[in-house]
């Protein structure tokens, strides 16, 4: 009663990445720490029950040792998610890549973490693989992102004047010649707010390029 009374107070205001973490995880884990604390309660109120359980706790090494091995894969995921929220080497809402791919972080379980791909589809990965492999986390200082393209520019043309035209119209954050084999290649930098952001920017960029360039004649029209 009192998780959902704190969760009904938390959807009114908006958490920072690192809190809203912090706190799912240490929800979960006190909500798991409940129910298996409450179930073992009321249990043991049955006397057939506590009988049982006098005799388990007799030979508790021996089950301990059997459970502990049995459940290895599955502890080594809780402890790996509450290390996850502490640490928090990723956030809710941090865009990172791992080796099956890149996505947004949308889900820190106590077992399994979930990231969400572009095309909607969902990776589902074990807790403990956050914590022994290497993350790279896009998001984690600033969500800022970089949208970058590259232009063409044919070796007949005066290349400086492209450039002095290219800082006018499409006035990025940097400009670079990135290449003299063949064509030569200008490199246009400029910094979004987040991910969506540098996409639509690239965009925007590459029509104001295509434009300029044809009213200057670098590129012909069909």
């Amino acid at each position: 009663m009192l998780a959902k009374l704190v969760d009904m107070r938390m959807a009114r205001r908006q958490l920072p990445p690192q809190s809203e973490t912090r706190y799912r995880v240490l929800r979960r884990s006190l909500m798991g720490a409940i129910i298996f604390v409450g179930v073992l309660s009321a249990l043991l109120i049955i006397p057939q029950v506590r009988a049982v359980a006098t005799g388990l706790l007799a030979s508790s090494a021996v089950l301990g040792l059997v459970i502990g091995l049995a459940a290895q894969r599955t502890l080594a995921n809780f402890v790996a998610g509450v290390m996850i929220g502490l640490s928090q080497p990723i956030r809710l809402g941090d865009r990172v890549t791992i080796d099956e791919g890149e996505g947004v972080v949308e889900e820190i379980g106590l077992v399994y973490t979930r990231i969400r791909q572009d095309d909607r589809s969902r990776l589902v990965v074990p807790n403990d693989r956050l914590v022994a492999d290497t993350i790279k986390n896009a998001t984690i200082v600033s969500p800022e992102r970089l949208a970058e393209i590259t232009v063409p520019v044919p070796r007949d043309k005066d290349l400086q004047a492209v450039i002095d035209l290219l800082r006018e119209k499409a006035d990025p954050t940097e400009l670079l010649v990135t290449s003299l084999d063949g064509d030569a290649v200008v490199t246009l930098r400029a910094w979004a707010d987040d991910e969506a952001s540098a996409r639509r920017l690239e965009s925007e960029l590459r029509l104001r390029v295509q434009h300029a360039l044809r009213e200057a004649g670098v590129y012909e029209a069909a």
